[in-house]
């Protein structure tokens, strides 16, 4: 037995049963379904959480599994999280884990969460709480609450507003979030204004959960997001940088950016993704740059590979970058006198821009390095289909590129997105002689690791010199005849370093 609306968990026969308002009778089918899978999952939960429920009973205290698991298990996917709220302080919440878990740790203590763990199974308490920012602070303050129902109404959205009661399995929906689940729709447990003043990254959490799920946003949820989008500059760079993460590396990234670009959201937070909208010509001059970057994200999140392949999907590198590529044309479009329309150079403007975003968004060193250098590099190709590249022209290529070779191989053909199929098909093949010719020099000459056929200390003993900048000057001479010649061999290796050292004396 289960316990569903008003209080009481129905058995199976009976769901078809339950009553239906009109807004729900929309989906009786897909209701119905949610409410299959649900049960299927909540019955695979560890009998370490039905103990956990219990515990929490026995000392008087209510415990709820609440939120994103919830949700899953009514969408039929793994938990991957187990996230509670309970009426017990964090002090007692420590307390009754410890004597639960296998290990404790408080690092969420401040905005009263525990975490505990045991065996397999970790879990996350939180005491029932609302919050809100203060004026002037990026962060909000938190305050506890007393019951289940007022937690719930502090959450973002309706189908992360759903709870079950431990350890009976009580389901608790106040605001219908399982209505809104089979519609497929975001909406907010109080009003979308409320909610996003009261914590402006919702805003983000919408275009992050449409990412995610592929719901749509209901309207006063999209009216508010525009209205309150300049919120987010109270906000921590490093929580919007989170949830923008999480919406790029989600299934449907591109639903999610266009939802802020539609709601004015991405000028706060990606501006240099919004201002694409202004290299749009009414005399068709040139493709719509915007709609050429998402689609060349999408193209870009089909080539990721599976986890033994060369570009392990999500990639949230090659995403941004496919996001970025672009960035630079605004500044550069110029109209030629011939009718023609150009972006010199935007591909080295961009990299600039897309640094200088990444760094305000806080992201770490090794991503906006990696990120910057794609940008850099999107356009190299170019060319290459209008006349042979020499060897020494391919060696330099995967050099420039060299651990982001098979990101740029991806963000490269996703930037064809001509309708010429003509055009598209030459690309196409003018970049697989390019990867072919790549594999067999690296057969040749393990391209991975070009190195001169002489180190440093062979060059000192050669040339009779100490350790020093002459050294590194000698070292860059031979990596250059190693990128033009290929292999030479250390003997008119030495020979050529030999010349070259005689000509500088």
């Amino acid at each position: 037995m289960i316990r569903a609306q008003g209080g009481v968990w129905v058995p199976r026969s009976a769901w078809q049963a339950w009553p239906v308002s009109s807004q729900q009778a929309s989906r009786p089918d897909r209701r119905l379904e949610l409410q299959r899978r649900a049960l299927a999952s909540l019955a695979s939960l560890p009998a370490s959480v039905r103990e956990l429920g219990d515990l929490f009973a026995g000392h008087g205290h209510e415990l709820a599994l609440v939120g994103g698991p919830v949700r899953d298990a009514f969408l039929g996917e793994a938990f991957h999280d187990l996230d509670f709220a309970t009426s017990a302080r964090p002090v007692e919440t420590e307390r009754l884990l410890r004597s639960w878990g296998d290990a404790s740790w408080d690092i969420g203590k401040e905005f009263g969460t525990i975490g505990a763990r045991k065996g397999d199974v970790v879990v996350e308490v939180t005491t029932y709480r609302t919050e809100a920012y203060e004026v002037g602070s990026r962060k909000p303050a938190v305050q506890y609450g007393d019951t289940l129902e007022g937690d719930l109404s502090r959450r973002d959205f309706t189908v992360n507003a759903m709870a079950v009661r431990l350890p009976e399995l009580t389901f608790v929906d106040p605001h219908d979030g399982l209505g809104d689940l089979a519609e497929q729709v975001l909406r907010t447990p109080v009003t979308a204004t409320q909610s996003f003043d009261d914590d402006p990254l919702r805003i983000m959490r919408a275009a992050r959960f449409t990412a995610q799920l592929g719901f749509d946003v209901a309207e006063d949820v999209m009216a508010a997001m525009t209205e309150m989008a300049a919120r987010l500059e109270i906000v921590s760079a490093e929580r919007v940088r989170a949830e923008l993460e999480r919406m790029l590396t989600s299934r449907w990234p591109r639903r999610g950016l266009e939802i802020m670009v539609y709601t004015e959201v991405a000028d706060v937070v990606l501006p240099e993704l919004a201002e694409l909208q202004q290299t749009v010509d009414e005399h068709k001059r040139h493709k719509d740059v915007y709609e050429h970057t998402l689609t060349v994200l999408d193209k870009a999140v089909a080539l990721e590979t599976g986890p033994d392949g060369p570009v392990p999907g999500p990639d949230l590198v090659l995403r941004l970058a496919a996001v970025m590529h672009d960035v630079g044309k605004p500044a550069t479009r110029r109209f030629e006198a011939g009718g023609g329309v150009s972006f010199h150079h935007h591909e080295l403007v961009g990299a600039k821009l897309t640094a200088k975003r990444l760094k305000a968004l806080r992201f770490d060193k090794a991503t906006i390095k990696d990120v910057t250098r794609l940008v850099e590099l999107h356009l190299r190709f170019h060319g290459y289909g209008d006349g042979a590249w020499t060897d020494s022209a391919v060696r330099r290529y995967v050099t420039d590129a060299g651990p982001l070779l098979e990101r740029l191989h991806r963000l490269t053909r996703a930037d064809c997105t001509t309708h010429n199929q003509r055009k598209a098909m030459r690309l196409s093949a003018a970049y697989d002689d390019l990867e072919e010719r790549i594999a067999a020099l690296r057969e040749q000459e393990e391209l991975k690791a070009i190195r001169p056929e002489l180190g440093g200390e062979q060059i000192m003993e050669i040339l009779g010199i100490p350790a020093g900048p002459q050294v590194g000057q000698a070292y860059k001479f031979l990596l250059e005849l190693r990128m033009e010649r290929g292999p030479v061999g250390q003997d008119a290796a030495r020979e050529a370093l030999e010349a070259w050292w005689a000509e500088r004396a």
